[in-house]
């Protein structure tokens, strides 16, 4: 693929490898990988895309008054840094959620809407988050403001509708903080159902506005499989899904296994995945609004145990506590879904000092353009622990 250069990557720095093109890309991620994690077994060659381009599937934009322009203005927030780029289209964001901020962006302007101004505390909206399912393309949009009170909302919802009827669901959400969180606590839908649904290897998942979900779905379904796989479920396995957010690869793997416990301490997500359980007539599922090591540890010492644990942890990895937790337990089988290297082999370190040999290492491209990298691990138990 052509190297590829967005003329606003150099303020935006969300995009480190432009520049590069795509095989590159690939070769530069995969000595990363290779670097952090051969010393434990062989690296499989990365597997990226055939087409890297708009993957995103979730999108969103802050808003700020252009005060040359005299208008509304949004993008997005620079790297290491509280200010805001502006940004109509991203070559790696849907093309859709990117047109439906650019007609808020001059709704606003036609009803007279300000942006909320941090500095003289005053104005409306904040952010818009942008959701849509690739496969069954519902499409979410969510509002923020500082404010509970909508000026001109339900006009302002048939316009939108009007621009753009493919829009499934709208939410506002009220932000009244200045943290650093996109959503506030308090939600009102405007239309529809309040969410989206999408597919995931035959599954079916709702993703509210505050969910997680993989952004990028096409990978993302490579990679669950791949995990299923990793974790050789013969249907007679317990598995424990420790970090669950709303039960997408615990759901999936229901499928081959006897039983599945997940672990989430957000209560909304755990809502979710309950949900998707029952949307799927799952029974053999149940989950817990817990910390993940906290959860173990209570089962280490009532003597529990899990055949499986997948864990799929965030970006500073594992806690020592929740690794000790995992040994403790002994499972047969432990699989690493990481989206952070450095803290992979970290944990890594910890876990084979422990009777786990690392059998296999998968890395993938979920982030084009980017550094990130995401990396899937079967661990197998190599003798029971006394």
């Amino acid at each position: 693929m052509d190297n590829l250069i967005c003329k606003m990557h150099k303020r935006c720095g969300g995009c480190q490898l432009q520049g590069y093109g795509y095989a590159e890309q690939l070769e530069y991620k995969q000595r990363q990988v290779n670097r952090l994690l051969s010393g434990y077994c062989r690296v499989n060659r990365i597997i990226g895309m055939d087409n890297p381009l708009h993957y995103r599937n979730k999108v969103q934009a802050a808003f700020y008054y252009d005060k040359k322009r005299q208008r509304c203005a949004s993008g997005v927030f620079q790297s290491n840094s509280g200010k805001i780029v502006p940004v109509d289209s991203c070559m790696i964001e849907d093309v859709i959620s990117d047109k439906i901020i650019i007609t808020i962006r001059r709704l606003c302007d036609s009803f007279k809407i300000k942006p909320y101004d941090p500095l003289r505390n005053n104005g409306f909206i904040r952010h818009t988050l942008v959701r849509r399912g690739f496969n069954s393309g519902e499409i979410m949009v969510v509002i923020v403001s500082a404010t509970p009170v909508f000026p001109s909302r339900n006009n302002f919802v048939k316009a939108l509708l009007k621009e753009h009827p493919e829009i499934t669901t709208i939410v506002h959400n009220v932000n009244p903080y200045e943290k650093n969180l996109l959503l506030g606590e308090r939600s009102n839908i405007l239309y529809g159902k309040g969410y989206i649904e999408d597919t995931l290897c035959g599954c079916t998942f709702r993703i509210s506005p505050a969910s997680f979900y993989q952004i990028n779905p096409v990978q993302c379904e490579k990679l669950y499989s791949k995990a299923i796989e990793f974790a050789g479920l013969s249907g007679k396995e317990s598995v424990f899904d420790s970090y669950c957010g709303t039960g997408t690869i615990g759901i999936i793997a229901s499928a081959k296994a006897k039983s599945v416990i997940g672990a989430e301490v957000n209560r909304d997500a755990v809502r979710d995945a309950i949900f998707n359980a029952k949307r799927n007539n799952i029974k053999s599922i149940c989950f817990e609004c817990a910390d993940a090591g906290e959860y173990l540890s209570e089962a280490a010492r009532n003597k529990a145990h899990f055949d499986t644990v997948i864990m799929d942890p965030p970006r500073a990895g594992s806690s020592k506590k929740f690794l000790n937790s995992v040994i403790k337990i002994n499972p047969q089988r432990i699989v690493y879904i990481s989206c952070n290297p450095v803290t992979l082999a970290r944990d890594l370190e910890i876990i084979t000092a422990r009777n786990y040999k690392v059998k296999e290492i998968q890395p993938y491209d979920m982030f084009p353009y980017t550094k990130h990298i995401e990396t899937l691990v079967k661990i197998e138990r190599v003798k029971n622990e006394k």
